[in-house]
């Protein structure tokens, strides 16, 4: 029941706002650089922004801080600027304002740090997939080797979240020789675990490869170039003057002084935390950001690298940018009408920033929540601000006006397939070439035209030949052995690779001097069109021709990797080579993996993908889906088939010969309701389990009546489906010992380690815990061979 408010806490109300700043005049601007601007003029509604009074009103009367100062503003403007009661209480009451100065505690991640590691990055003296020992020697002890700068700045190199406050009191060199000997908790690359040490250690970078620590490089860097002038570490007098208070430490209020104990005894300056700022100063770094890294002429990032940054990771079911937040369980201070191109961060002392590209939109929250006892909490309320703002927007006009957001929108371009840039470029790799095409009928250009005719067609190219693979040409054949054939429209040859032979004889290479490969494969080790192409590339070894990838996306992504890695003694035709189930590279990727850890001497040309970014699924490349196999009928088919998929060579069926294959999994000796429920009682991310009955009208138990159940994927960011997978083989091996036969399960697995482990009933988490070695050297051993970011 709601009850009224008290006399005193209504005056209370009335004096904290009071002591607001009021709204701005258009003539009026600020330091920050950006008019301050009526609502409206900026596309956005007054009369909602103005309900942000009552919510901060609200938190200083229940004692969650003593004041704050909100800023929010679009790329031309800034909407609201305004501060609420007090930047001290003790040792005497100061009123807020809105040029106080705050301690931004862990923003200093992404505005200092990660930024200047960005810099890095574009003038190529720091490489983001390059492992931090490469930079400190010393960092690869006790198994941190591995640890790359990409894992730094999205919290999964296994780092622990801080090292004791005893590891520092003997001074810096002792505290980083500490740091140095840590051992990390987590696998490399496995799980999402947020850490000031990770930060910490990309200060050091910085230091090593420039030769100035943090504070000077980023002032000269970053916050010099956007007159960002009360930005910086360890403030002079001047600017302590008007800082917000903190705690007491020692007997005195900190202010001006660094907050975080571990960066107060490093002296002020480091990676994780020491830095000090203002609402307006942020508010020029918010649109630096929102104009895609510019400041009037100059270029603080490029907007691609302003893409990188903001491009969210999915990490053990968490988002995160390079350095920034994206949507995590730290995404409490988030608005939750944000965008998913939403990039924010927040601070221990109660500082908050998140900035919005899509809705051309920043919100700025500070506040010193832990003044005067340490005990406020605000991450809701700036998540509540956040809200408002977002729905206080009623025209993107100025968003579609300038177009600069499209810069870093990675998905507002369909992507340009291998051939359609063979295309444009008027087939210069194929000039006077004489060639033999491997395709089926999934290679087609971004137009649906055939790369058969395409070539066929082509002045200055001789198209020879055609191999099919798996399926045959037109992808409709179901059967053991496909034949040779004729291609009707061309009247050429159609020599098979699923037949009598699988790789490339020398007489059906007479005449040809180079192999093209576009087949569209969808991600998954066991699905044979990679297999065709990795004994093509023999071939061409064998017989001197170059080999050309007209390349293609994967249809899965390209930044998930799951599953266990083929044993090197069960290569096979579906599993060519040492890779994970679910390997998150293209096809051409592939091909240069193959080349190099076969040491095949060929001539390989990649024809590359524009406009794909590695975390884009097949639905976020504005391409058409052609079914690539009689029985992959949908992407969400093709998201399932790397877990289910493996059980397909045991006695159940995996929906072959009904309208969702791979979708459902049944047998007559199955309970479905007691299969379903002991997977839902696992609470496996991103997936739920129906029970079901169906009859299959071909394949395993064709005609006979089944029960199973139906995987549903409820959230596709979270679903790993090579961890469902194996869950299922658990559950089945648990509940129908007698009935479920796992024999050949190897023949796809391919791993007798994971295999012999589910035979003996291990758990899902032991399972993955046994995957994790291998699958991160795999990780380590495919990263030179990524083309795409």
């Amino acid at each position: 029941m709601m009850t009224n408010p008290s006399p005193k806490f209504l005056a209370y109300c009335l004096m904290i706002l009071f002591t607001v700043s009021g709204p701005w005049s258009l003539a009026e601007s600020s330091t920050s650089g950006l008019p301050r601007m009526q609502p409206a003029e900026l596309g956005m509604n007054a009369s909602q922004l103005e309900l942000i009074d009552g919510l901060v009103a609200a938190e200083i009367g229940k004692g969650n801080l003593p004041g704050c100062v909100v800023m929010i503003g679009r790329r031309d403007g800034i909407a609201f600027a305004r501060a609420y009661g007090h930047r001290q209480l003790e040792p005497s009451r100061e009123e807020m304002t809105i040029d106080t100065v705050f301690d931004m505690a862990s923003l200093t991640k992404p505005l200092a740090t990660a930024t200047s590691i960005m810099q890095l990055v574009e003038r190529g003296q720091v490489r983001l997939r390059e492992p931090v020992a490469t930079y400190i020697p010393e960092f690869a002890q006790k198994g941190k080797d591995p640890i790359t700068i990409e894992h730094l700045l999205t919290h999964q190199g296994g780092l622990i979240p801080d090292n004791p406050l005893a590891d520092y009191e003997h001074g810096p060199e002792e505290a980083w020789n500490n740091i140095w000997k840590l051992t990390p908790t987590n696998p490399v690359g496995t799980k999402f675990a947020y850490t000031d040490v990770g930060f910490l250690v990309l200060g050091q970078v910085i230091e090593r490869v420039t030769g100035q620590d943090v504070a000077t490089f980023a002032a000269e860097n970053v916050f010099q170039p956007l007159d960002m002038q009360d930005t910086g570490y360890l403030p002079p007098a001047e600017l302590q003057a008007r800082a917000a208070t903190t705690e007491q430490r020692d007997g005195k209020w900190l202010r001006g002084e660094v907050h975080d104990p571990r960066a107060a005894l490093l002296g002020g300056v480091a990676g994780h935390a020491g830095l000090f700022s203002t609402a307006d100063d942020l508010a020029k770094y918010a649109h630096m950001f929102l104009a895609c890294g510019t400041k009037d002429d100059s270029q603080l990032l490029g907007s691609l690298t302003i893409g990188e940054m903001s491009r969210p990771r999915i990490i053990d079911g968490n988002e995160r940018g390079l350095g920034w937040d994206s949507l995590s369980k730290y995404s409490t201070n988030r608005g939750e009408l944000f965008s998913r191109k939403a990039v924010g961060h927040g601070g221990f002392t109660g500082t908050a920033m998140w900035i919005d590209p899509q809705l051309d939109l920043f919100v700025i929250f500070l506040s010193s929540r832990l003044h005067p006892d340490g005990v406020g909490n605000v991450n809701p309320l700036a998540g509540r601000i956040g809200t408002i703002a977002a729905a206080a927007i009623t025209s993107n006009e100025c968003l579609r006006e300038e177009g600069g957001i499209k810069l870093i929108e990675k998905d507002t371009q369909d992507t340009l397939l291998g051939v359609d840039v063979l295309e444009r470029d008027q087939f210069a790799s194929l000039r006077g070439r004489r060639v033999g095409l491997i395709t089926n009928h999934t290679g087609l250009n971004s137009k649906g035209q055939r790369t058969i005719d395409i070539l066929h067609a082509t002045p200055g190219v001789e198209l020879i030949s055609i191999f099919s693979p798996e399926h045959g040409l037109q992808g409709k054949l179901d059967v053991p052995n496909v034949s040779d054939t004729r291609d009707e429209a061309t009247g050429l040859p159609v020599h098979s690779l699923y037949g009598e032979t699988r790789k490339p004889e020398p007489s059906q290479l007479e005449g040809i001097d180079t192999l093209v490969f576009d087949i569209q494969d969808i991600g998954t080790r066991f699905y044979t069109y990679v297999s065709t192409m990795g004994l093509a590339l023999e071939s061409a070894a064998e017989h001197d021709l170059r080999f050309i990838v007209l390349d293609r996306p994967n249809p899965l992504g390209g930044e998930l990797v799951e599953g266990p890695v083929l044993d090197s003694d069960k290569k096979s035709f579906v599993g060519h080579h040492a890779i994970p189930v679910r390997h998150g590279m293209t096809i051409g990727e592939l091909a240069r993996m193959f080349v190099a850890e076969n040491e095949l001497q060929v001539d390989l040309q990649i024809v590359e993908l524009e406009h794909w970014y590695r975390g884009q699924y097949w639905d976020q490349t504005g391409l058409v889906w052609t079914n690539p196999s009689p029985n992959m009928r949908s992407l969400t088919q093709a998201v399932i088939y790397p877990g289910i998929g493996l059980l397909e060579t045991t006695n159940v069926s995996v929906g072959r010969g009904t309208d969702t294959p791979f979708e459902v999994i049944g047998a007559p000796w199955i309970n479905g309701s007691q299969l379903a429920r002991h997977l839902n009682q696992q609470a496996l991310p991103g997936v739920t389990f129906v029970p079901i009955r169906f009859t299959p009208s071909e394949s395993k138990f064709a005609n006979e009546p089944c029960q199973g159940i139906n995987i549903i994927v409820v959230d596709r960011r979270d679903f790993r489906p090579v961890q469902t997978g194996l869950a299922v083989a658990l559950a089945l091996r648990e509940l129908f010992p007698q009935d479920w036969d796992m024999t050949k399960y190897i023949r796809l697995l391919a791993n007798e380690q994971v295999f012999e482990a589910i035979e003996n009933g291990t758990t899902s988490s032991q399972l993955q815990e046994l995957v994790a070695p291998t699958l991160n050297e795999f990780k380590k051993r495919r990263r030179k061979f990524l083309i795409y970011r």
